[in-house]
């Protein structure tokens, strides 16, 4: 929120001007940490530059890449012994994207208010994950704050490439698909209707195959729209399903259930568990709530609901291992790796192992998938127009003969 001023100077000048703060007495604290006394401060009725862009999510985006940029900056600044609040102020000076310079001054303000850190990265959610304000928090409790932002950043790295990687790789077969509809639909809707029309004036038997091709065209031409918007309702549908809690857990069974591409969503998930636990316990955070934090970052509630219940196990007085073990999602070498690392007091680095081992997993499934997507897609172009220009193209052939 945005509050404008008047206030004394050390010198006795009156100063006016602007601050952003969650509230007028964050605003007033600032001020008077900043060694200014408040004559008179009131809400502003014009909007911030951060606040303008709320409405607007395409451009209110801080994108993983800069989060990962940002803590190893941080970090770096923190072991020259820069103190907290002029780190935040410098990197909000440097930064290109405003939505994050904003978010860096309103936690320097903060920070200048007196709160922790952690506290002051908290009241930005969108930026700084749950998981990212406990691992900064157990920073400051433990006074490895450096330390710990090069873990946030190392591991948000890690993330960001095994995601990415996927993602990458459903990109291509996602595209080749759509193009090869959206030709199959131009010829069917633009040229077969041409073509069908010089068949059935040749009075000729039209085969049963052509025939299917003439009468999908017909269809098409006349209730293509229809098929549109039948279609756009269902994207608008299916996009306020994935809304609601019951929508997302279907959503994610599904795509867990699909042969091949559920083995990789399901590895790439093991891999996040794994490397966000133990990234956590590595930097102390306690292991109740450790599990809590993964769950709410893991971006898979059939594994967040696994996870919660596993939470709820451990308070209750089972092993870690154990309550793994009950769940039918979780593998049975990932719950007896765990046992081992909790026999030997070594979970962390266990857990770290474990997820190099299903990044490598994920990596080679990728590979795998896009080597066979490439031929797949080629030959189901070929089929797919290849079969459609036949279907018209023998009978012509058959009409030029006949004529001649």
């Amino acid at each position: 929120m945005l509050f404008t001023y008047r206030a004394l100077d050390p010198d006795g000048q009156e100063r006016e001007g602007s601050i952003e703060a969650l509230s007028m007495d964050v605003a007033v604290s600032t001020l008077q940490h900043r060694n200014l006394i408040v004559s008179s401060i009131a809400p502003s009725t014009k909007k911030s530059a951060l606040s303008s862009l709320d409405g607007l999510s395409f451009l209110n985006h801080v994108s993983n890449k800069e989060v990962v940029i940002l803590s190893r900056q941080i970090s770096t600044l923190f072991e020259a012994q820069v103190s907290a609040l002029r780190v935040f102020r410098l990197l909000a000076a440097e930064v290109d994207n405003k939505v994050l310079a904003g978010v860096l001054t309103q936690v320097a303000d903060d920070i200048q208010g007196g709160s922790p850190i952690s506290k002051a990265l908290s009241r930005h959610p969108k930026v700084f994950s749950g998981f990212y304000v406990n691992m900064v928090k157990s920073g400051e409790e433990s006074g490895k704050l450096s330390e710990t932002f090069i873990y946030l950043a190392d591991y948000l790295d890690r993330s960001y490439e095994v995601a990415s990687k996927a993602q990458n790789a459903l990109i291509y077969p996602a595209f080749v698909i759509g193009v090869f509809f959206v030709v199959m639909a131009l010829m069917l809707t633009l040229v077969i209707p041409k073509i069908s029309a010089i068949l059935t004036d040749s009075g000729q038997k039209i085969p049963i195959y052509t025939q299917i091709v003439i009468n999908l065209s017909s269809f098409l031409v006349h209730y293509g729209f229809l098929i549109l918007i039948a279609l756009l309702v269902a994207v608008f549908l299916s996009w306020r399903s994935l809304q609601t809690p019951s929508g997302k857990l279907m959503f994610d069974s599904i795509k867990l259930d699909i042969p091949y591409l559920g083995d990789l969503y399901q590895k790439l998930y093991l891999s996040r568990i794994a490397d966000n636990f133990a990234t956590m316990l590595v930097s102390g955070v306690p292991v109740v709530e450790a599990v809590e934090i993964t769950a709410s970052v893991v971006d898979s509630a059939t594994y967040a609901g696994v996870l919660h219940q596993v939470g709820e196990d451990v308070k209750g007085g089972a092993s870690i291992s154990d309550a793994l073990a009950r769940h039918k999602e979780i593998p049975g070498i990932m719950s007896a790796m765990v046992r081992v690392g909790e026999e030997t007091g070594e979970l962390g680095k266990i857990l770290a192992t474990l997820a190099k081992f299903y990044q490598r997993e994920v990596n080679n499934a990728v590979d795998t998938l896009v080597g066979l997507i490439e031929p797949l897609m080629i030959v189901m172009l070929g089929l797919g127009v290849g079969t459609l220009l036949a279907s018209v193209l023998i009978p012509i052939y058959n009409l030029a003969g006949s004529i001649s």
